[in-house]
C-alpha cells in the first residue's frame, strides 16, 4: 500500500513525510471525531492528536465487553514509542475494565531480520520484563508468544491461512521473500482474533502505528467470512512518533532511540546530542524570531506523551515561540520529564525477579487455549 507513491507497510515506510489524510482514504479508515476522542480516557496521545484514526470505534466505545491487542516483535530493545501505546492500553484497562492480549512475534523475525535466534531469544526476555513492569491487571491481560504458545496459536494461523489470498498477500504487503513471510498474515490473524476465540464474540480495537494496519486488514477480511464466532477487530491508528534526529518513525533497530533501560545520563546526553530542534541557527536569531515547536522534536515528545498538563504544555509552546525558551532549555525540559517517567518504569522492571516466573499469571490457561482451538475446529 503507498501513500504519494511510497510503501507503507509493516516493514517497509519509504517516506520521512507521510500524508496521513491520503493514508486514511487508500486504508478506508475514518478520522476521529471530537466527540471520540471525548469519550476516551483523558490520554495526551487522543487528545493531541498522535492516535488520529480508526475503523469501528464507536462500537468500540459503547461495547459492554472490550480488549485491546497490541504487541511487539523482539527485535532490540524496547524504547519510547512502545512504551508509549502500552502505557495507553494499561489506561484502557483502567478505565473500562478492558482485557489486554500482547502478543510477542519472535518466530517473526526469523522470517523477516537478519537476527540469530540467540539474538532473538535475548530480546524477547528484555521485551517481557519491560512489559511487566508495565503494571497490567494478570487477571485481565494475558501475553502471548508465538513459539511458546504454538499450541494454540499454530492450529488458528493454520484455519486462517486459506482464508488470505495470494492477491491479497501481493496487494496489501508486496511480494514475499520467502515462505514464512507468505504465511505470517495468518498468524497476526490469529493474534488479532485470539480474545475473541477464547471469550467470545465482542467488540476489540487494535490501538497500532499506521505501517502495522495492513495487519488489521487482512484480519478484518478474515473475521467478515462469518466461517468463525468472531467479529471484525477495530484500529486506533496512530502517526510516527518522530526518532530523535527528526521525520521518520522511532525504531528499536535504525537510528538513536530512547530505550526503556536508559539511563538519566544515556537520555540527556542522546537528547542534547541527537534531538531535531525547531530552534534558530544563533541564540540572538532564537531570540528575535522563536522557534518552531511543530519541528521540534523534545516539544513533540513532550505534548504526545510526557507533558499531561495542558496548560504546561501551552506555556512552553508559547515562550518557545515567542524565543524566551531557548532550544537547549526545551530539551533539559523534554530530558527530566522522561526520565521521570522512566524512573518509575525501572523501579518495577528492577522489581520482578525471574520473569518467567512473573510471566506465569499473564499465560493462557489450559482451558483458554482449548476454547481458542474448538472455535476453529482444532479442538482435541
Amino acid at each position: 500500500m503507498t501513500a504519494d507513491g511510497n510503501a507503507v507497510t509493516p516493514y517497509a515506510v519509504e517516506s520521512d513525510d507521510l500524508d496521513y489524510e491520503k493514508l486514511l482514504a487508500r486504508f478506508g479508515a475514518d478520522e476521529l471525531t471530537d466527540d471520540q476522542r471525548a469519550r476516551f480516557p483523558d490520554h495526551p496521545l487522543v487528545n493531541r492528536g498522535l492516535f488520529y484514526a480508526g475503523r469501528d470505534v464507536d462500537d468500540f466505545l459503547t461495547a459492554g465487553e472490550q480488549s485491546i491487542v497490541t504487541g511487539v516483535g523482539p527485535s532490540g530493545p524496547m524504547h519510547l514509542g512502545h512504551a508509549m501505546v502500552f502505557y495507553f492500553a494499561r489506561r484502557l484497562q483502567d478505565e473500562f475494565g478492558a482485557r489486554v492480549y500482547v502478543p510477542l512475534s519472535d518466530d517473526e523475525k526469523y522470517w523477516f531480520k537478519d537476527q540469530t535466534p540467540a539474538e532473538t531469544g535475548d530480546y524477547l526476555r528484555a521485551n517481557l520484563r519491560d512489559l511487566l513492569a508495565v503494571g497490567f491487571d494478570p487477571e485481565l491481560t494475558r501475553i502471548v508468544v508465538d513459539t511458546r504458545d504454538a499450541d494454540v496459536l499454530y492450529p488458528l494461523a493454520t484455519a486462517f491461512a486459506g482464508d488470505v489470498r495470494h492477491a491479497t498477500l501481493q496487494n496489501v504487503y508486496g511480494e514475499p521473500d520467502n515462505v514464512g513471510q507468505a504465511f505470517y498474515p495468518a498468524v497476526q490473524t490469529a493474534h488479532l482474533l485470539l480474545p475473541q476465540l477464547v471469550h467470545g464474540e465482542h467488540e476489540t480495537l487494535v490501538p497500532i502505528a499506521v505501517d502495522q494496519d495492513p495487519h488489521v486488514r487482512v484480519s478484518r477480511d478474515v473475521a467478515a467470512k462469518a466461517r468463525y464466532p468472531v467479529g471484525k477487530p477495530g484500529a486506533l491508528l496512530m502517526q510516527f512518533l518522530p526518532s530523535l534526529a527528526g521525520p521518520g518513525k522511532m525504531s528499536s533497530s535504525a537510528g538513536v532511540s530512547i530505550r526503556l533501560t536508559d539511563s538519566p545520563d544515556t537520555v540527556r546526553e542522546k537528547v542534547r546530542t541527537h534531538a531535531y530542534t525547531g530552534g534558530r541557527a544563533s541564540v540572538e536569531e532564537h531570540r528575535a524570531k522563536g522557534g518552531v515547536p511543530g519541528e521540534d522534536v523534545p516539544f513533540q515528545y513532550l505534548s504526545a506523551f510526557f507533558e499531561p498538563d495542558d496548560a504546561e504544555l501551552a506555556r512552553i509552546e508559547r515562550e518557545y515561540r515567542a524565543g524566551d525558551l531557548l532550544s537547549g532549555e526545551l530539551k533539559d525540559l523534554a530530558a527530566d520529564r522522561i526520565t521521570e517517567f522512566l524512573a518509575a518504569h525501572q523501579r518495577r522492571r528492577a522489581a520482578l525477579g525471574d520473569v518467567t516466573e512473573a510471566l506465569d499469571a499473564f499465560r493462557l490457561t489450559d482451558d483458554e487455549r482449548q476454547r481458542a482451538r474448538d472455535a476453529v475446529g482444532f479442538g482435541d
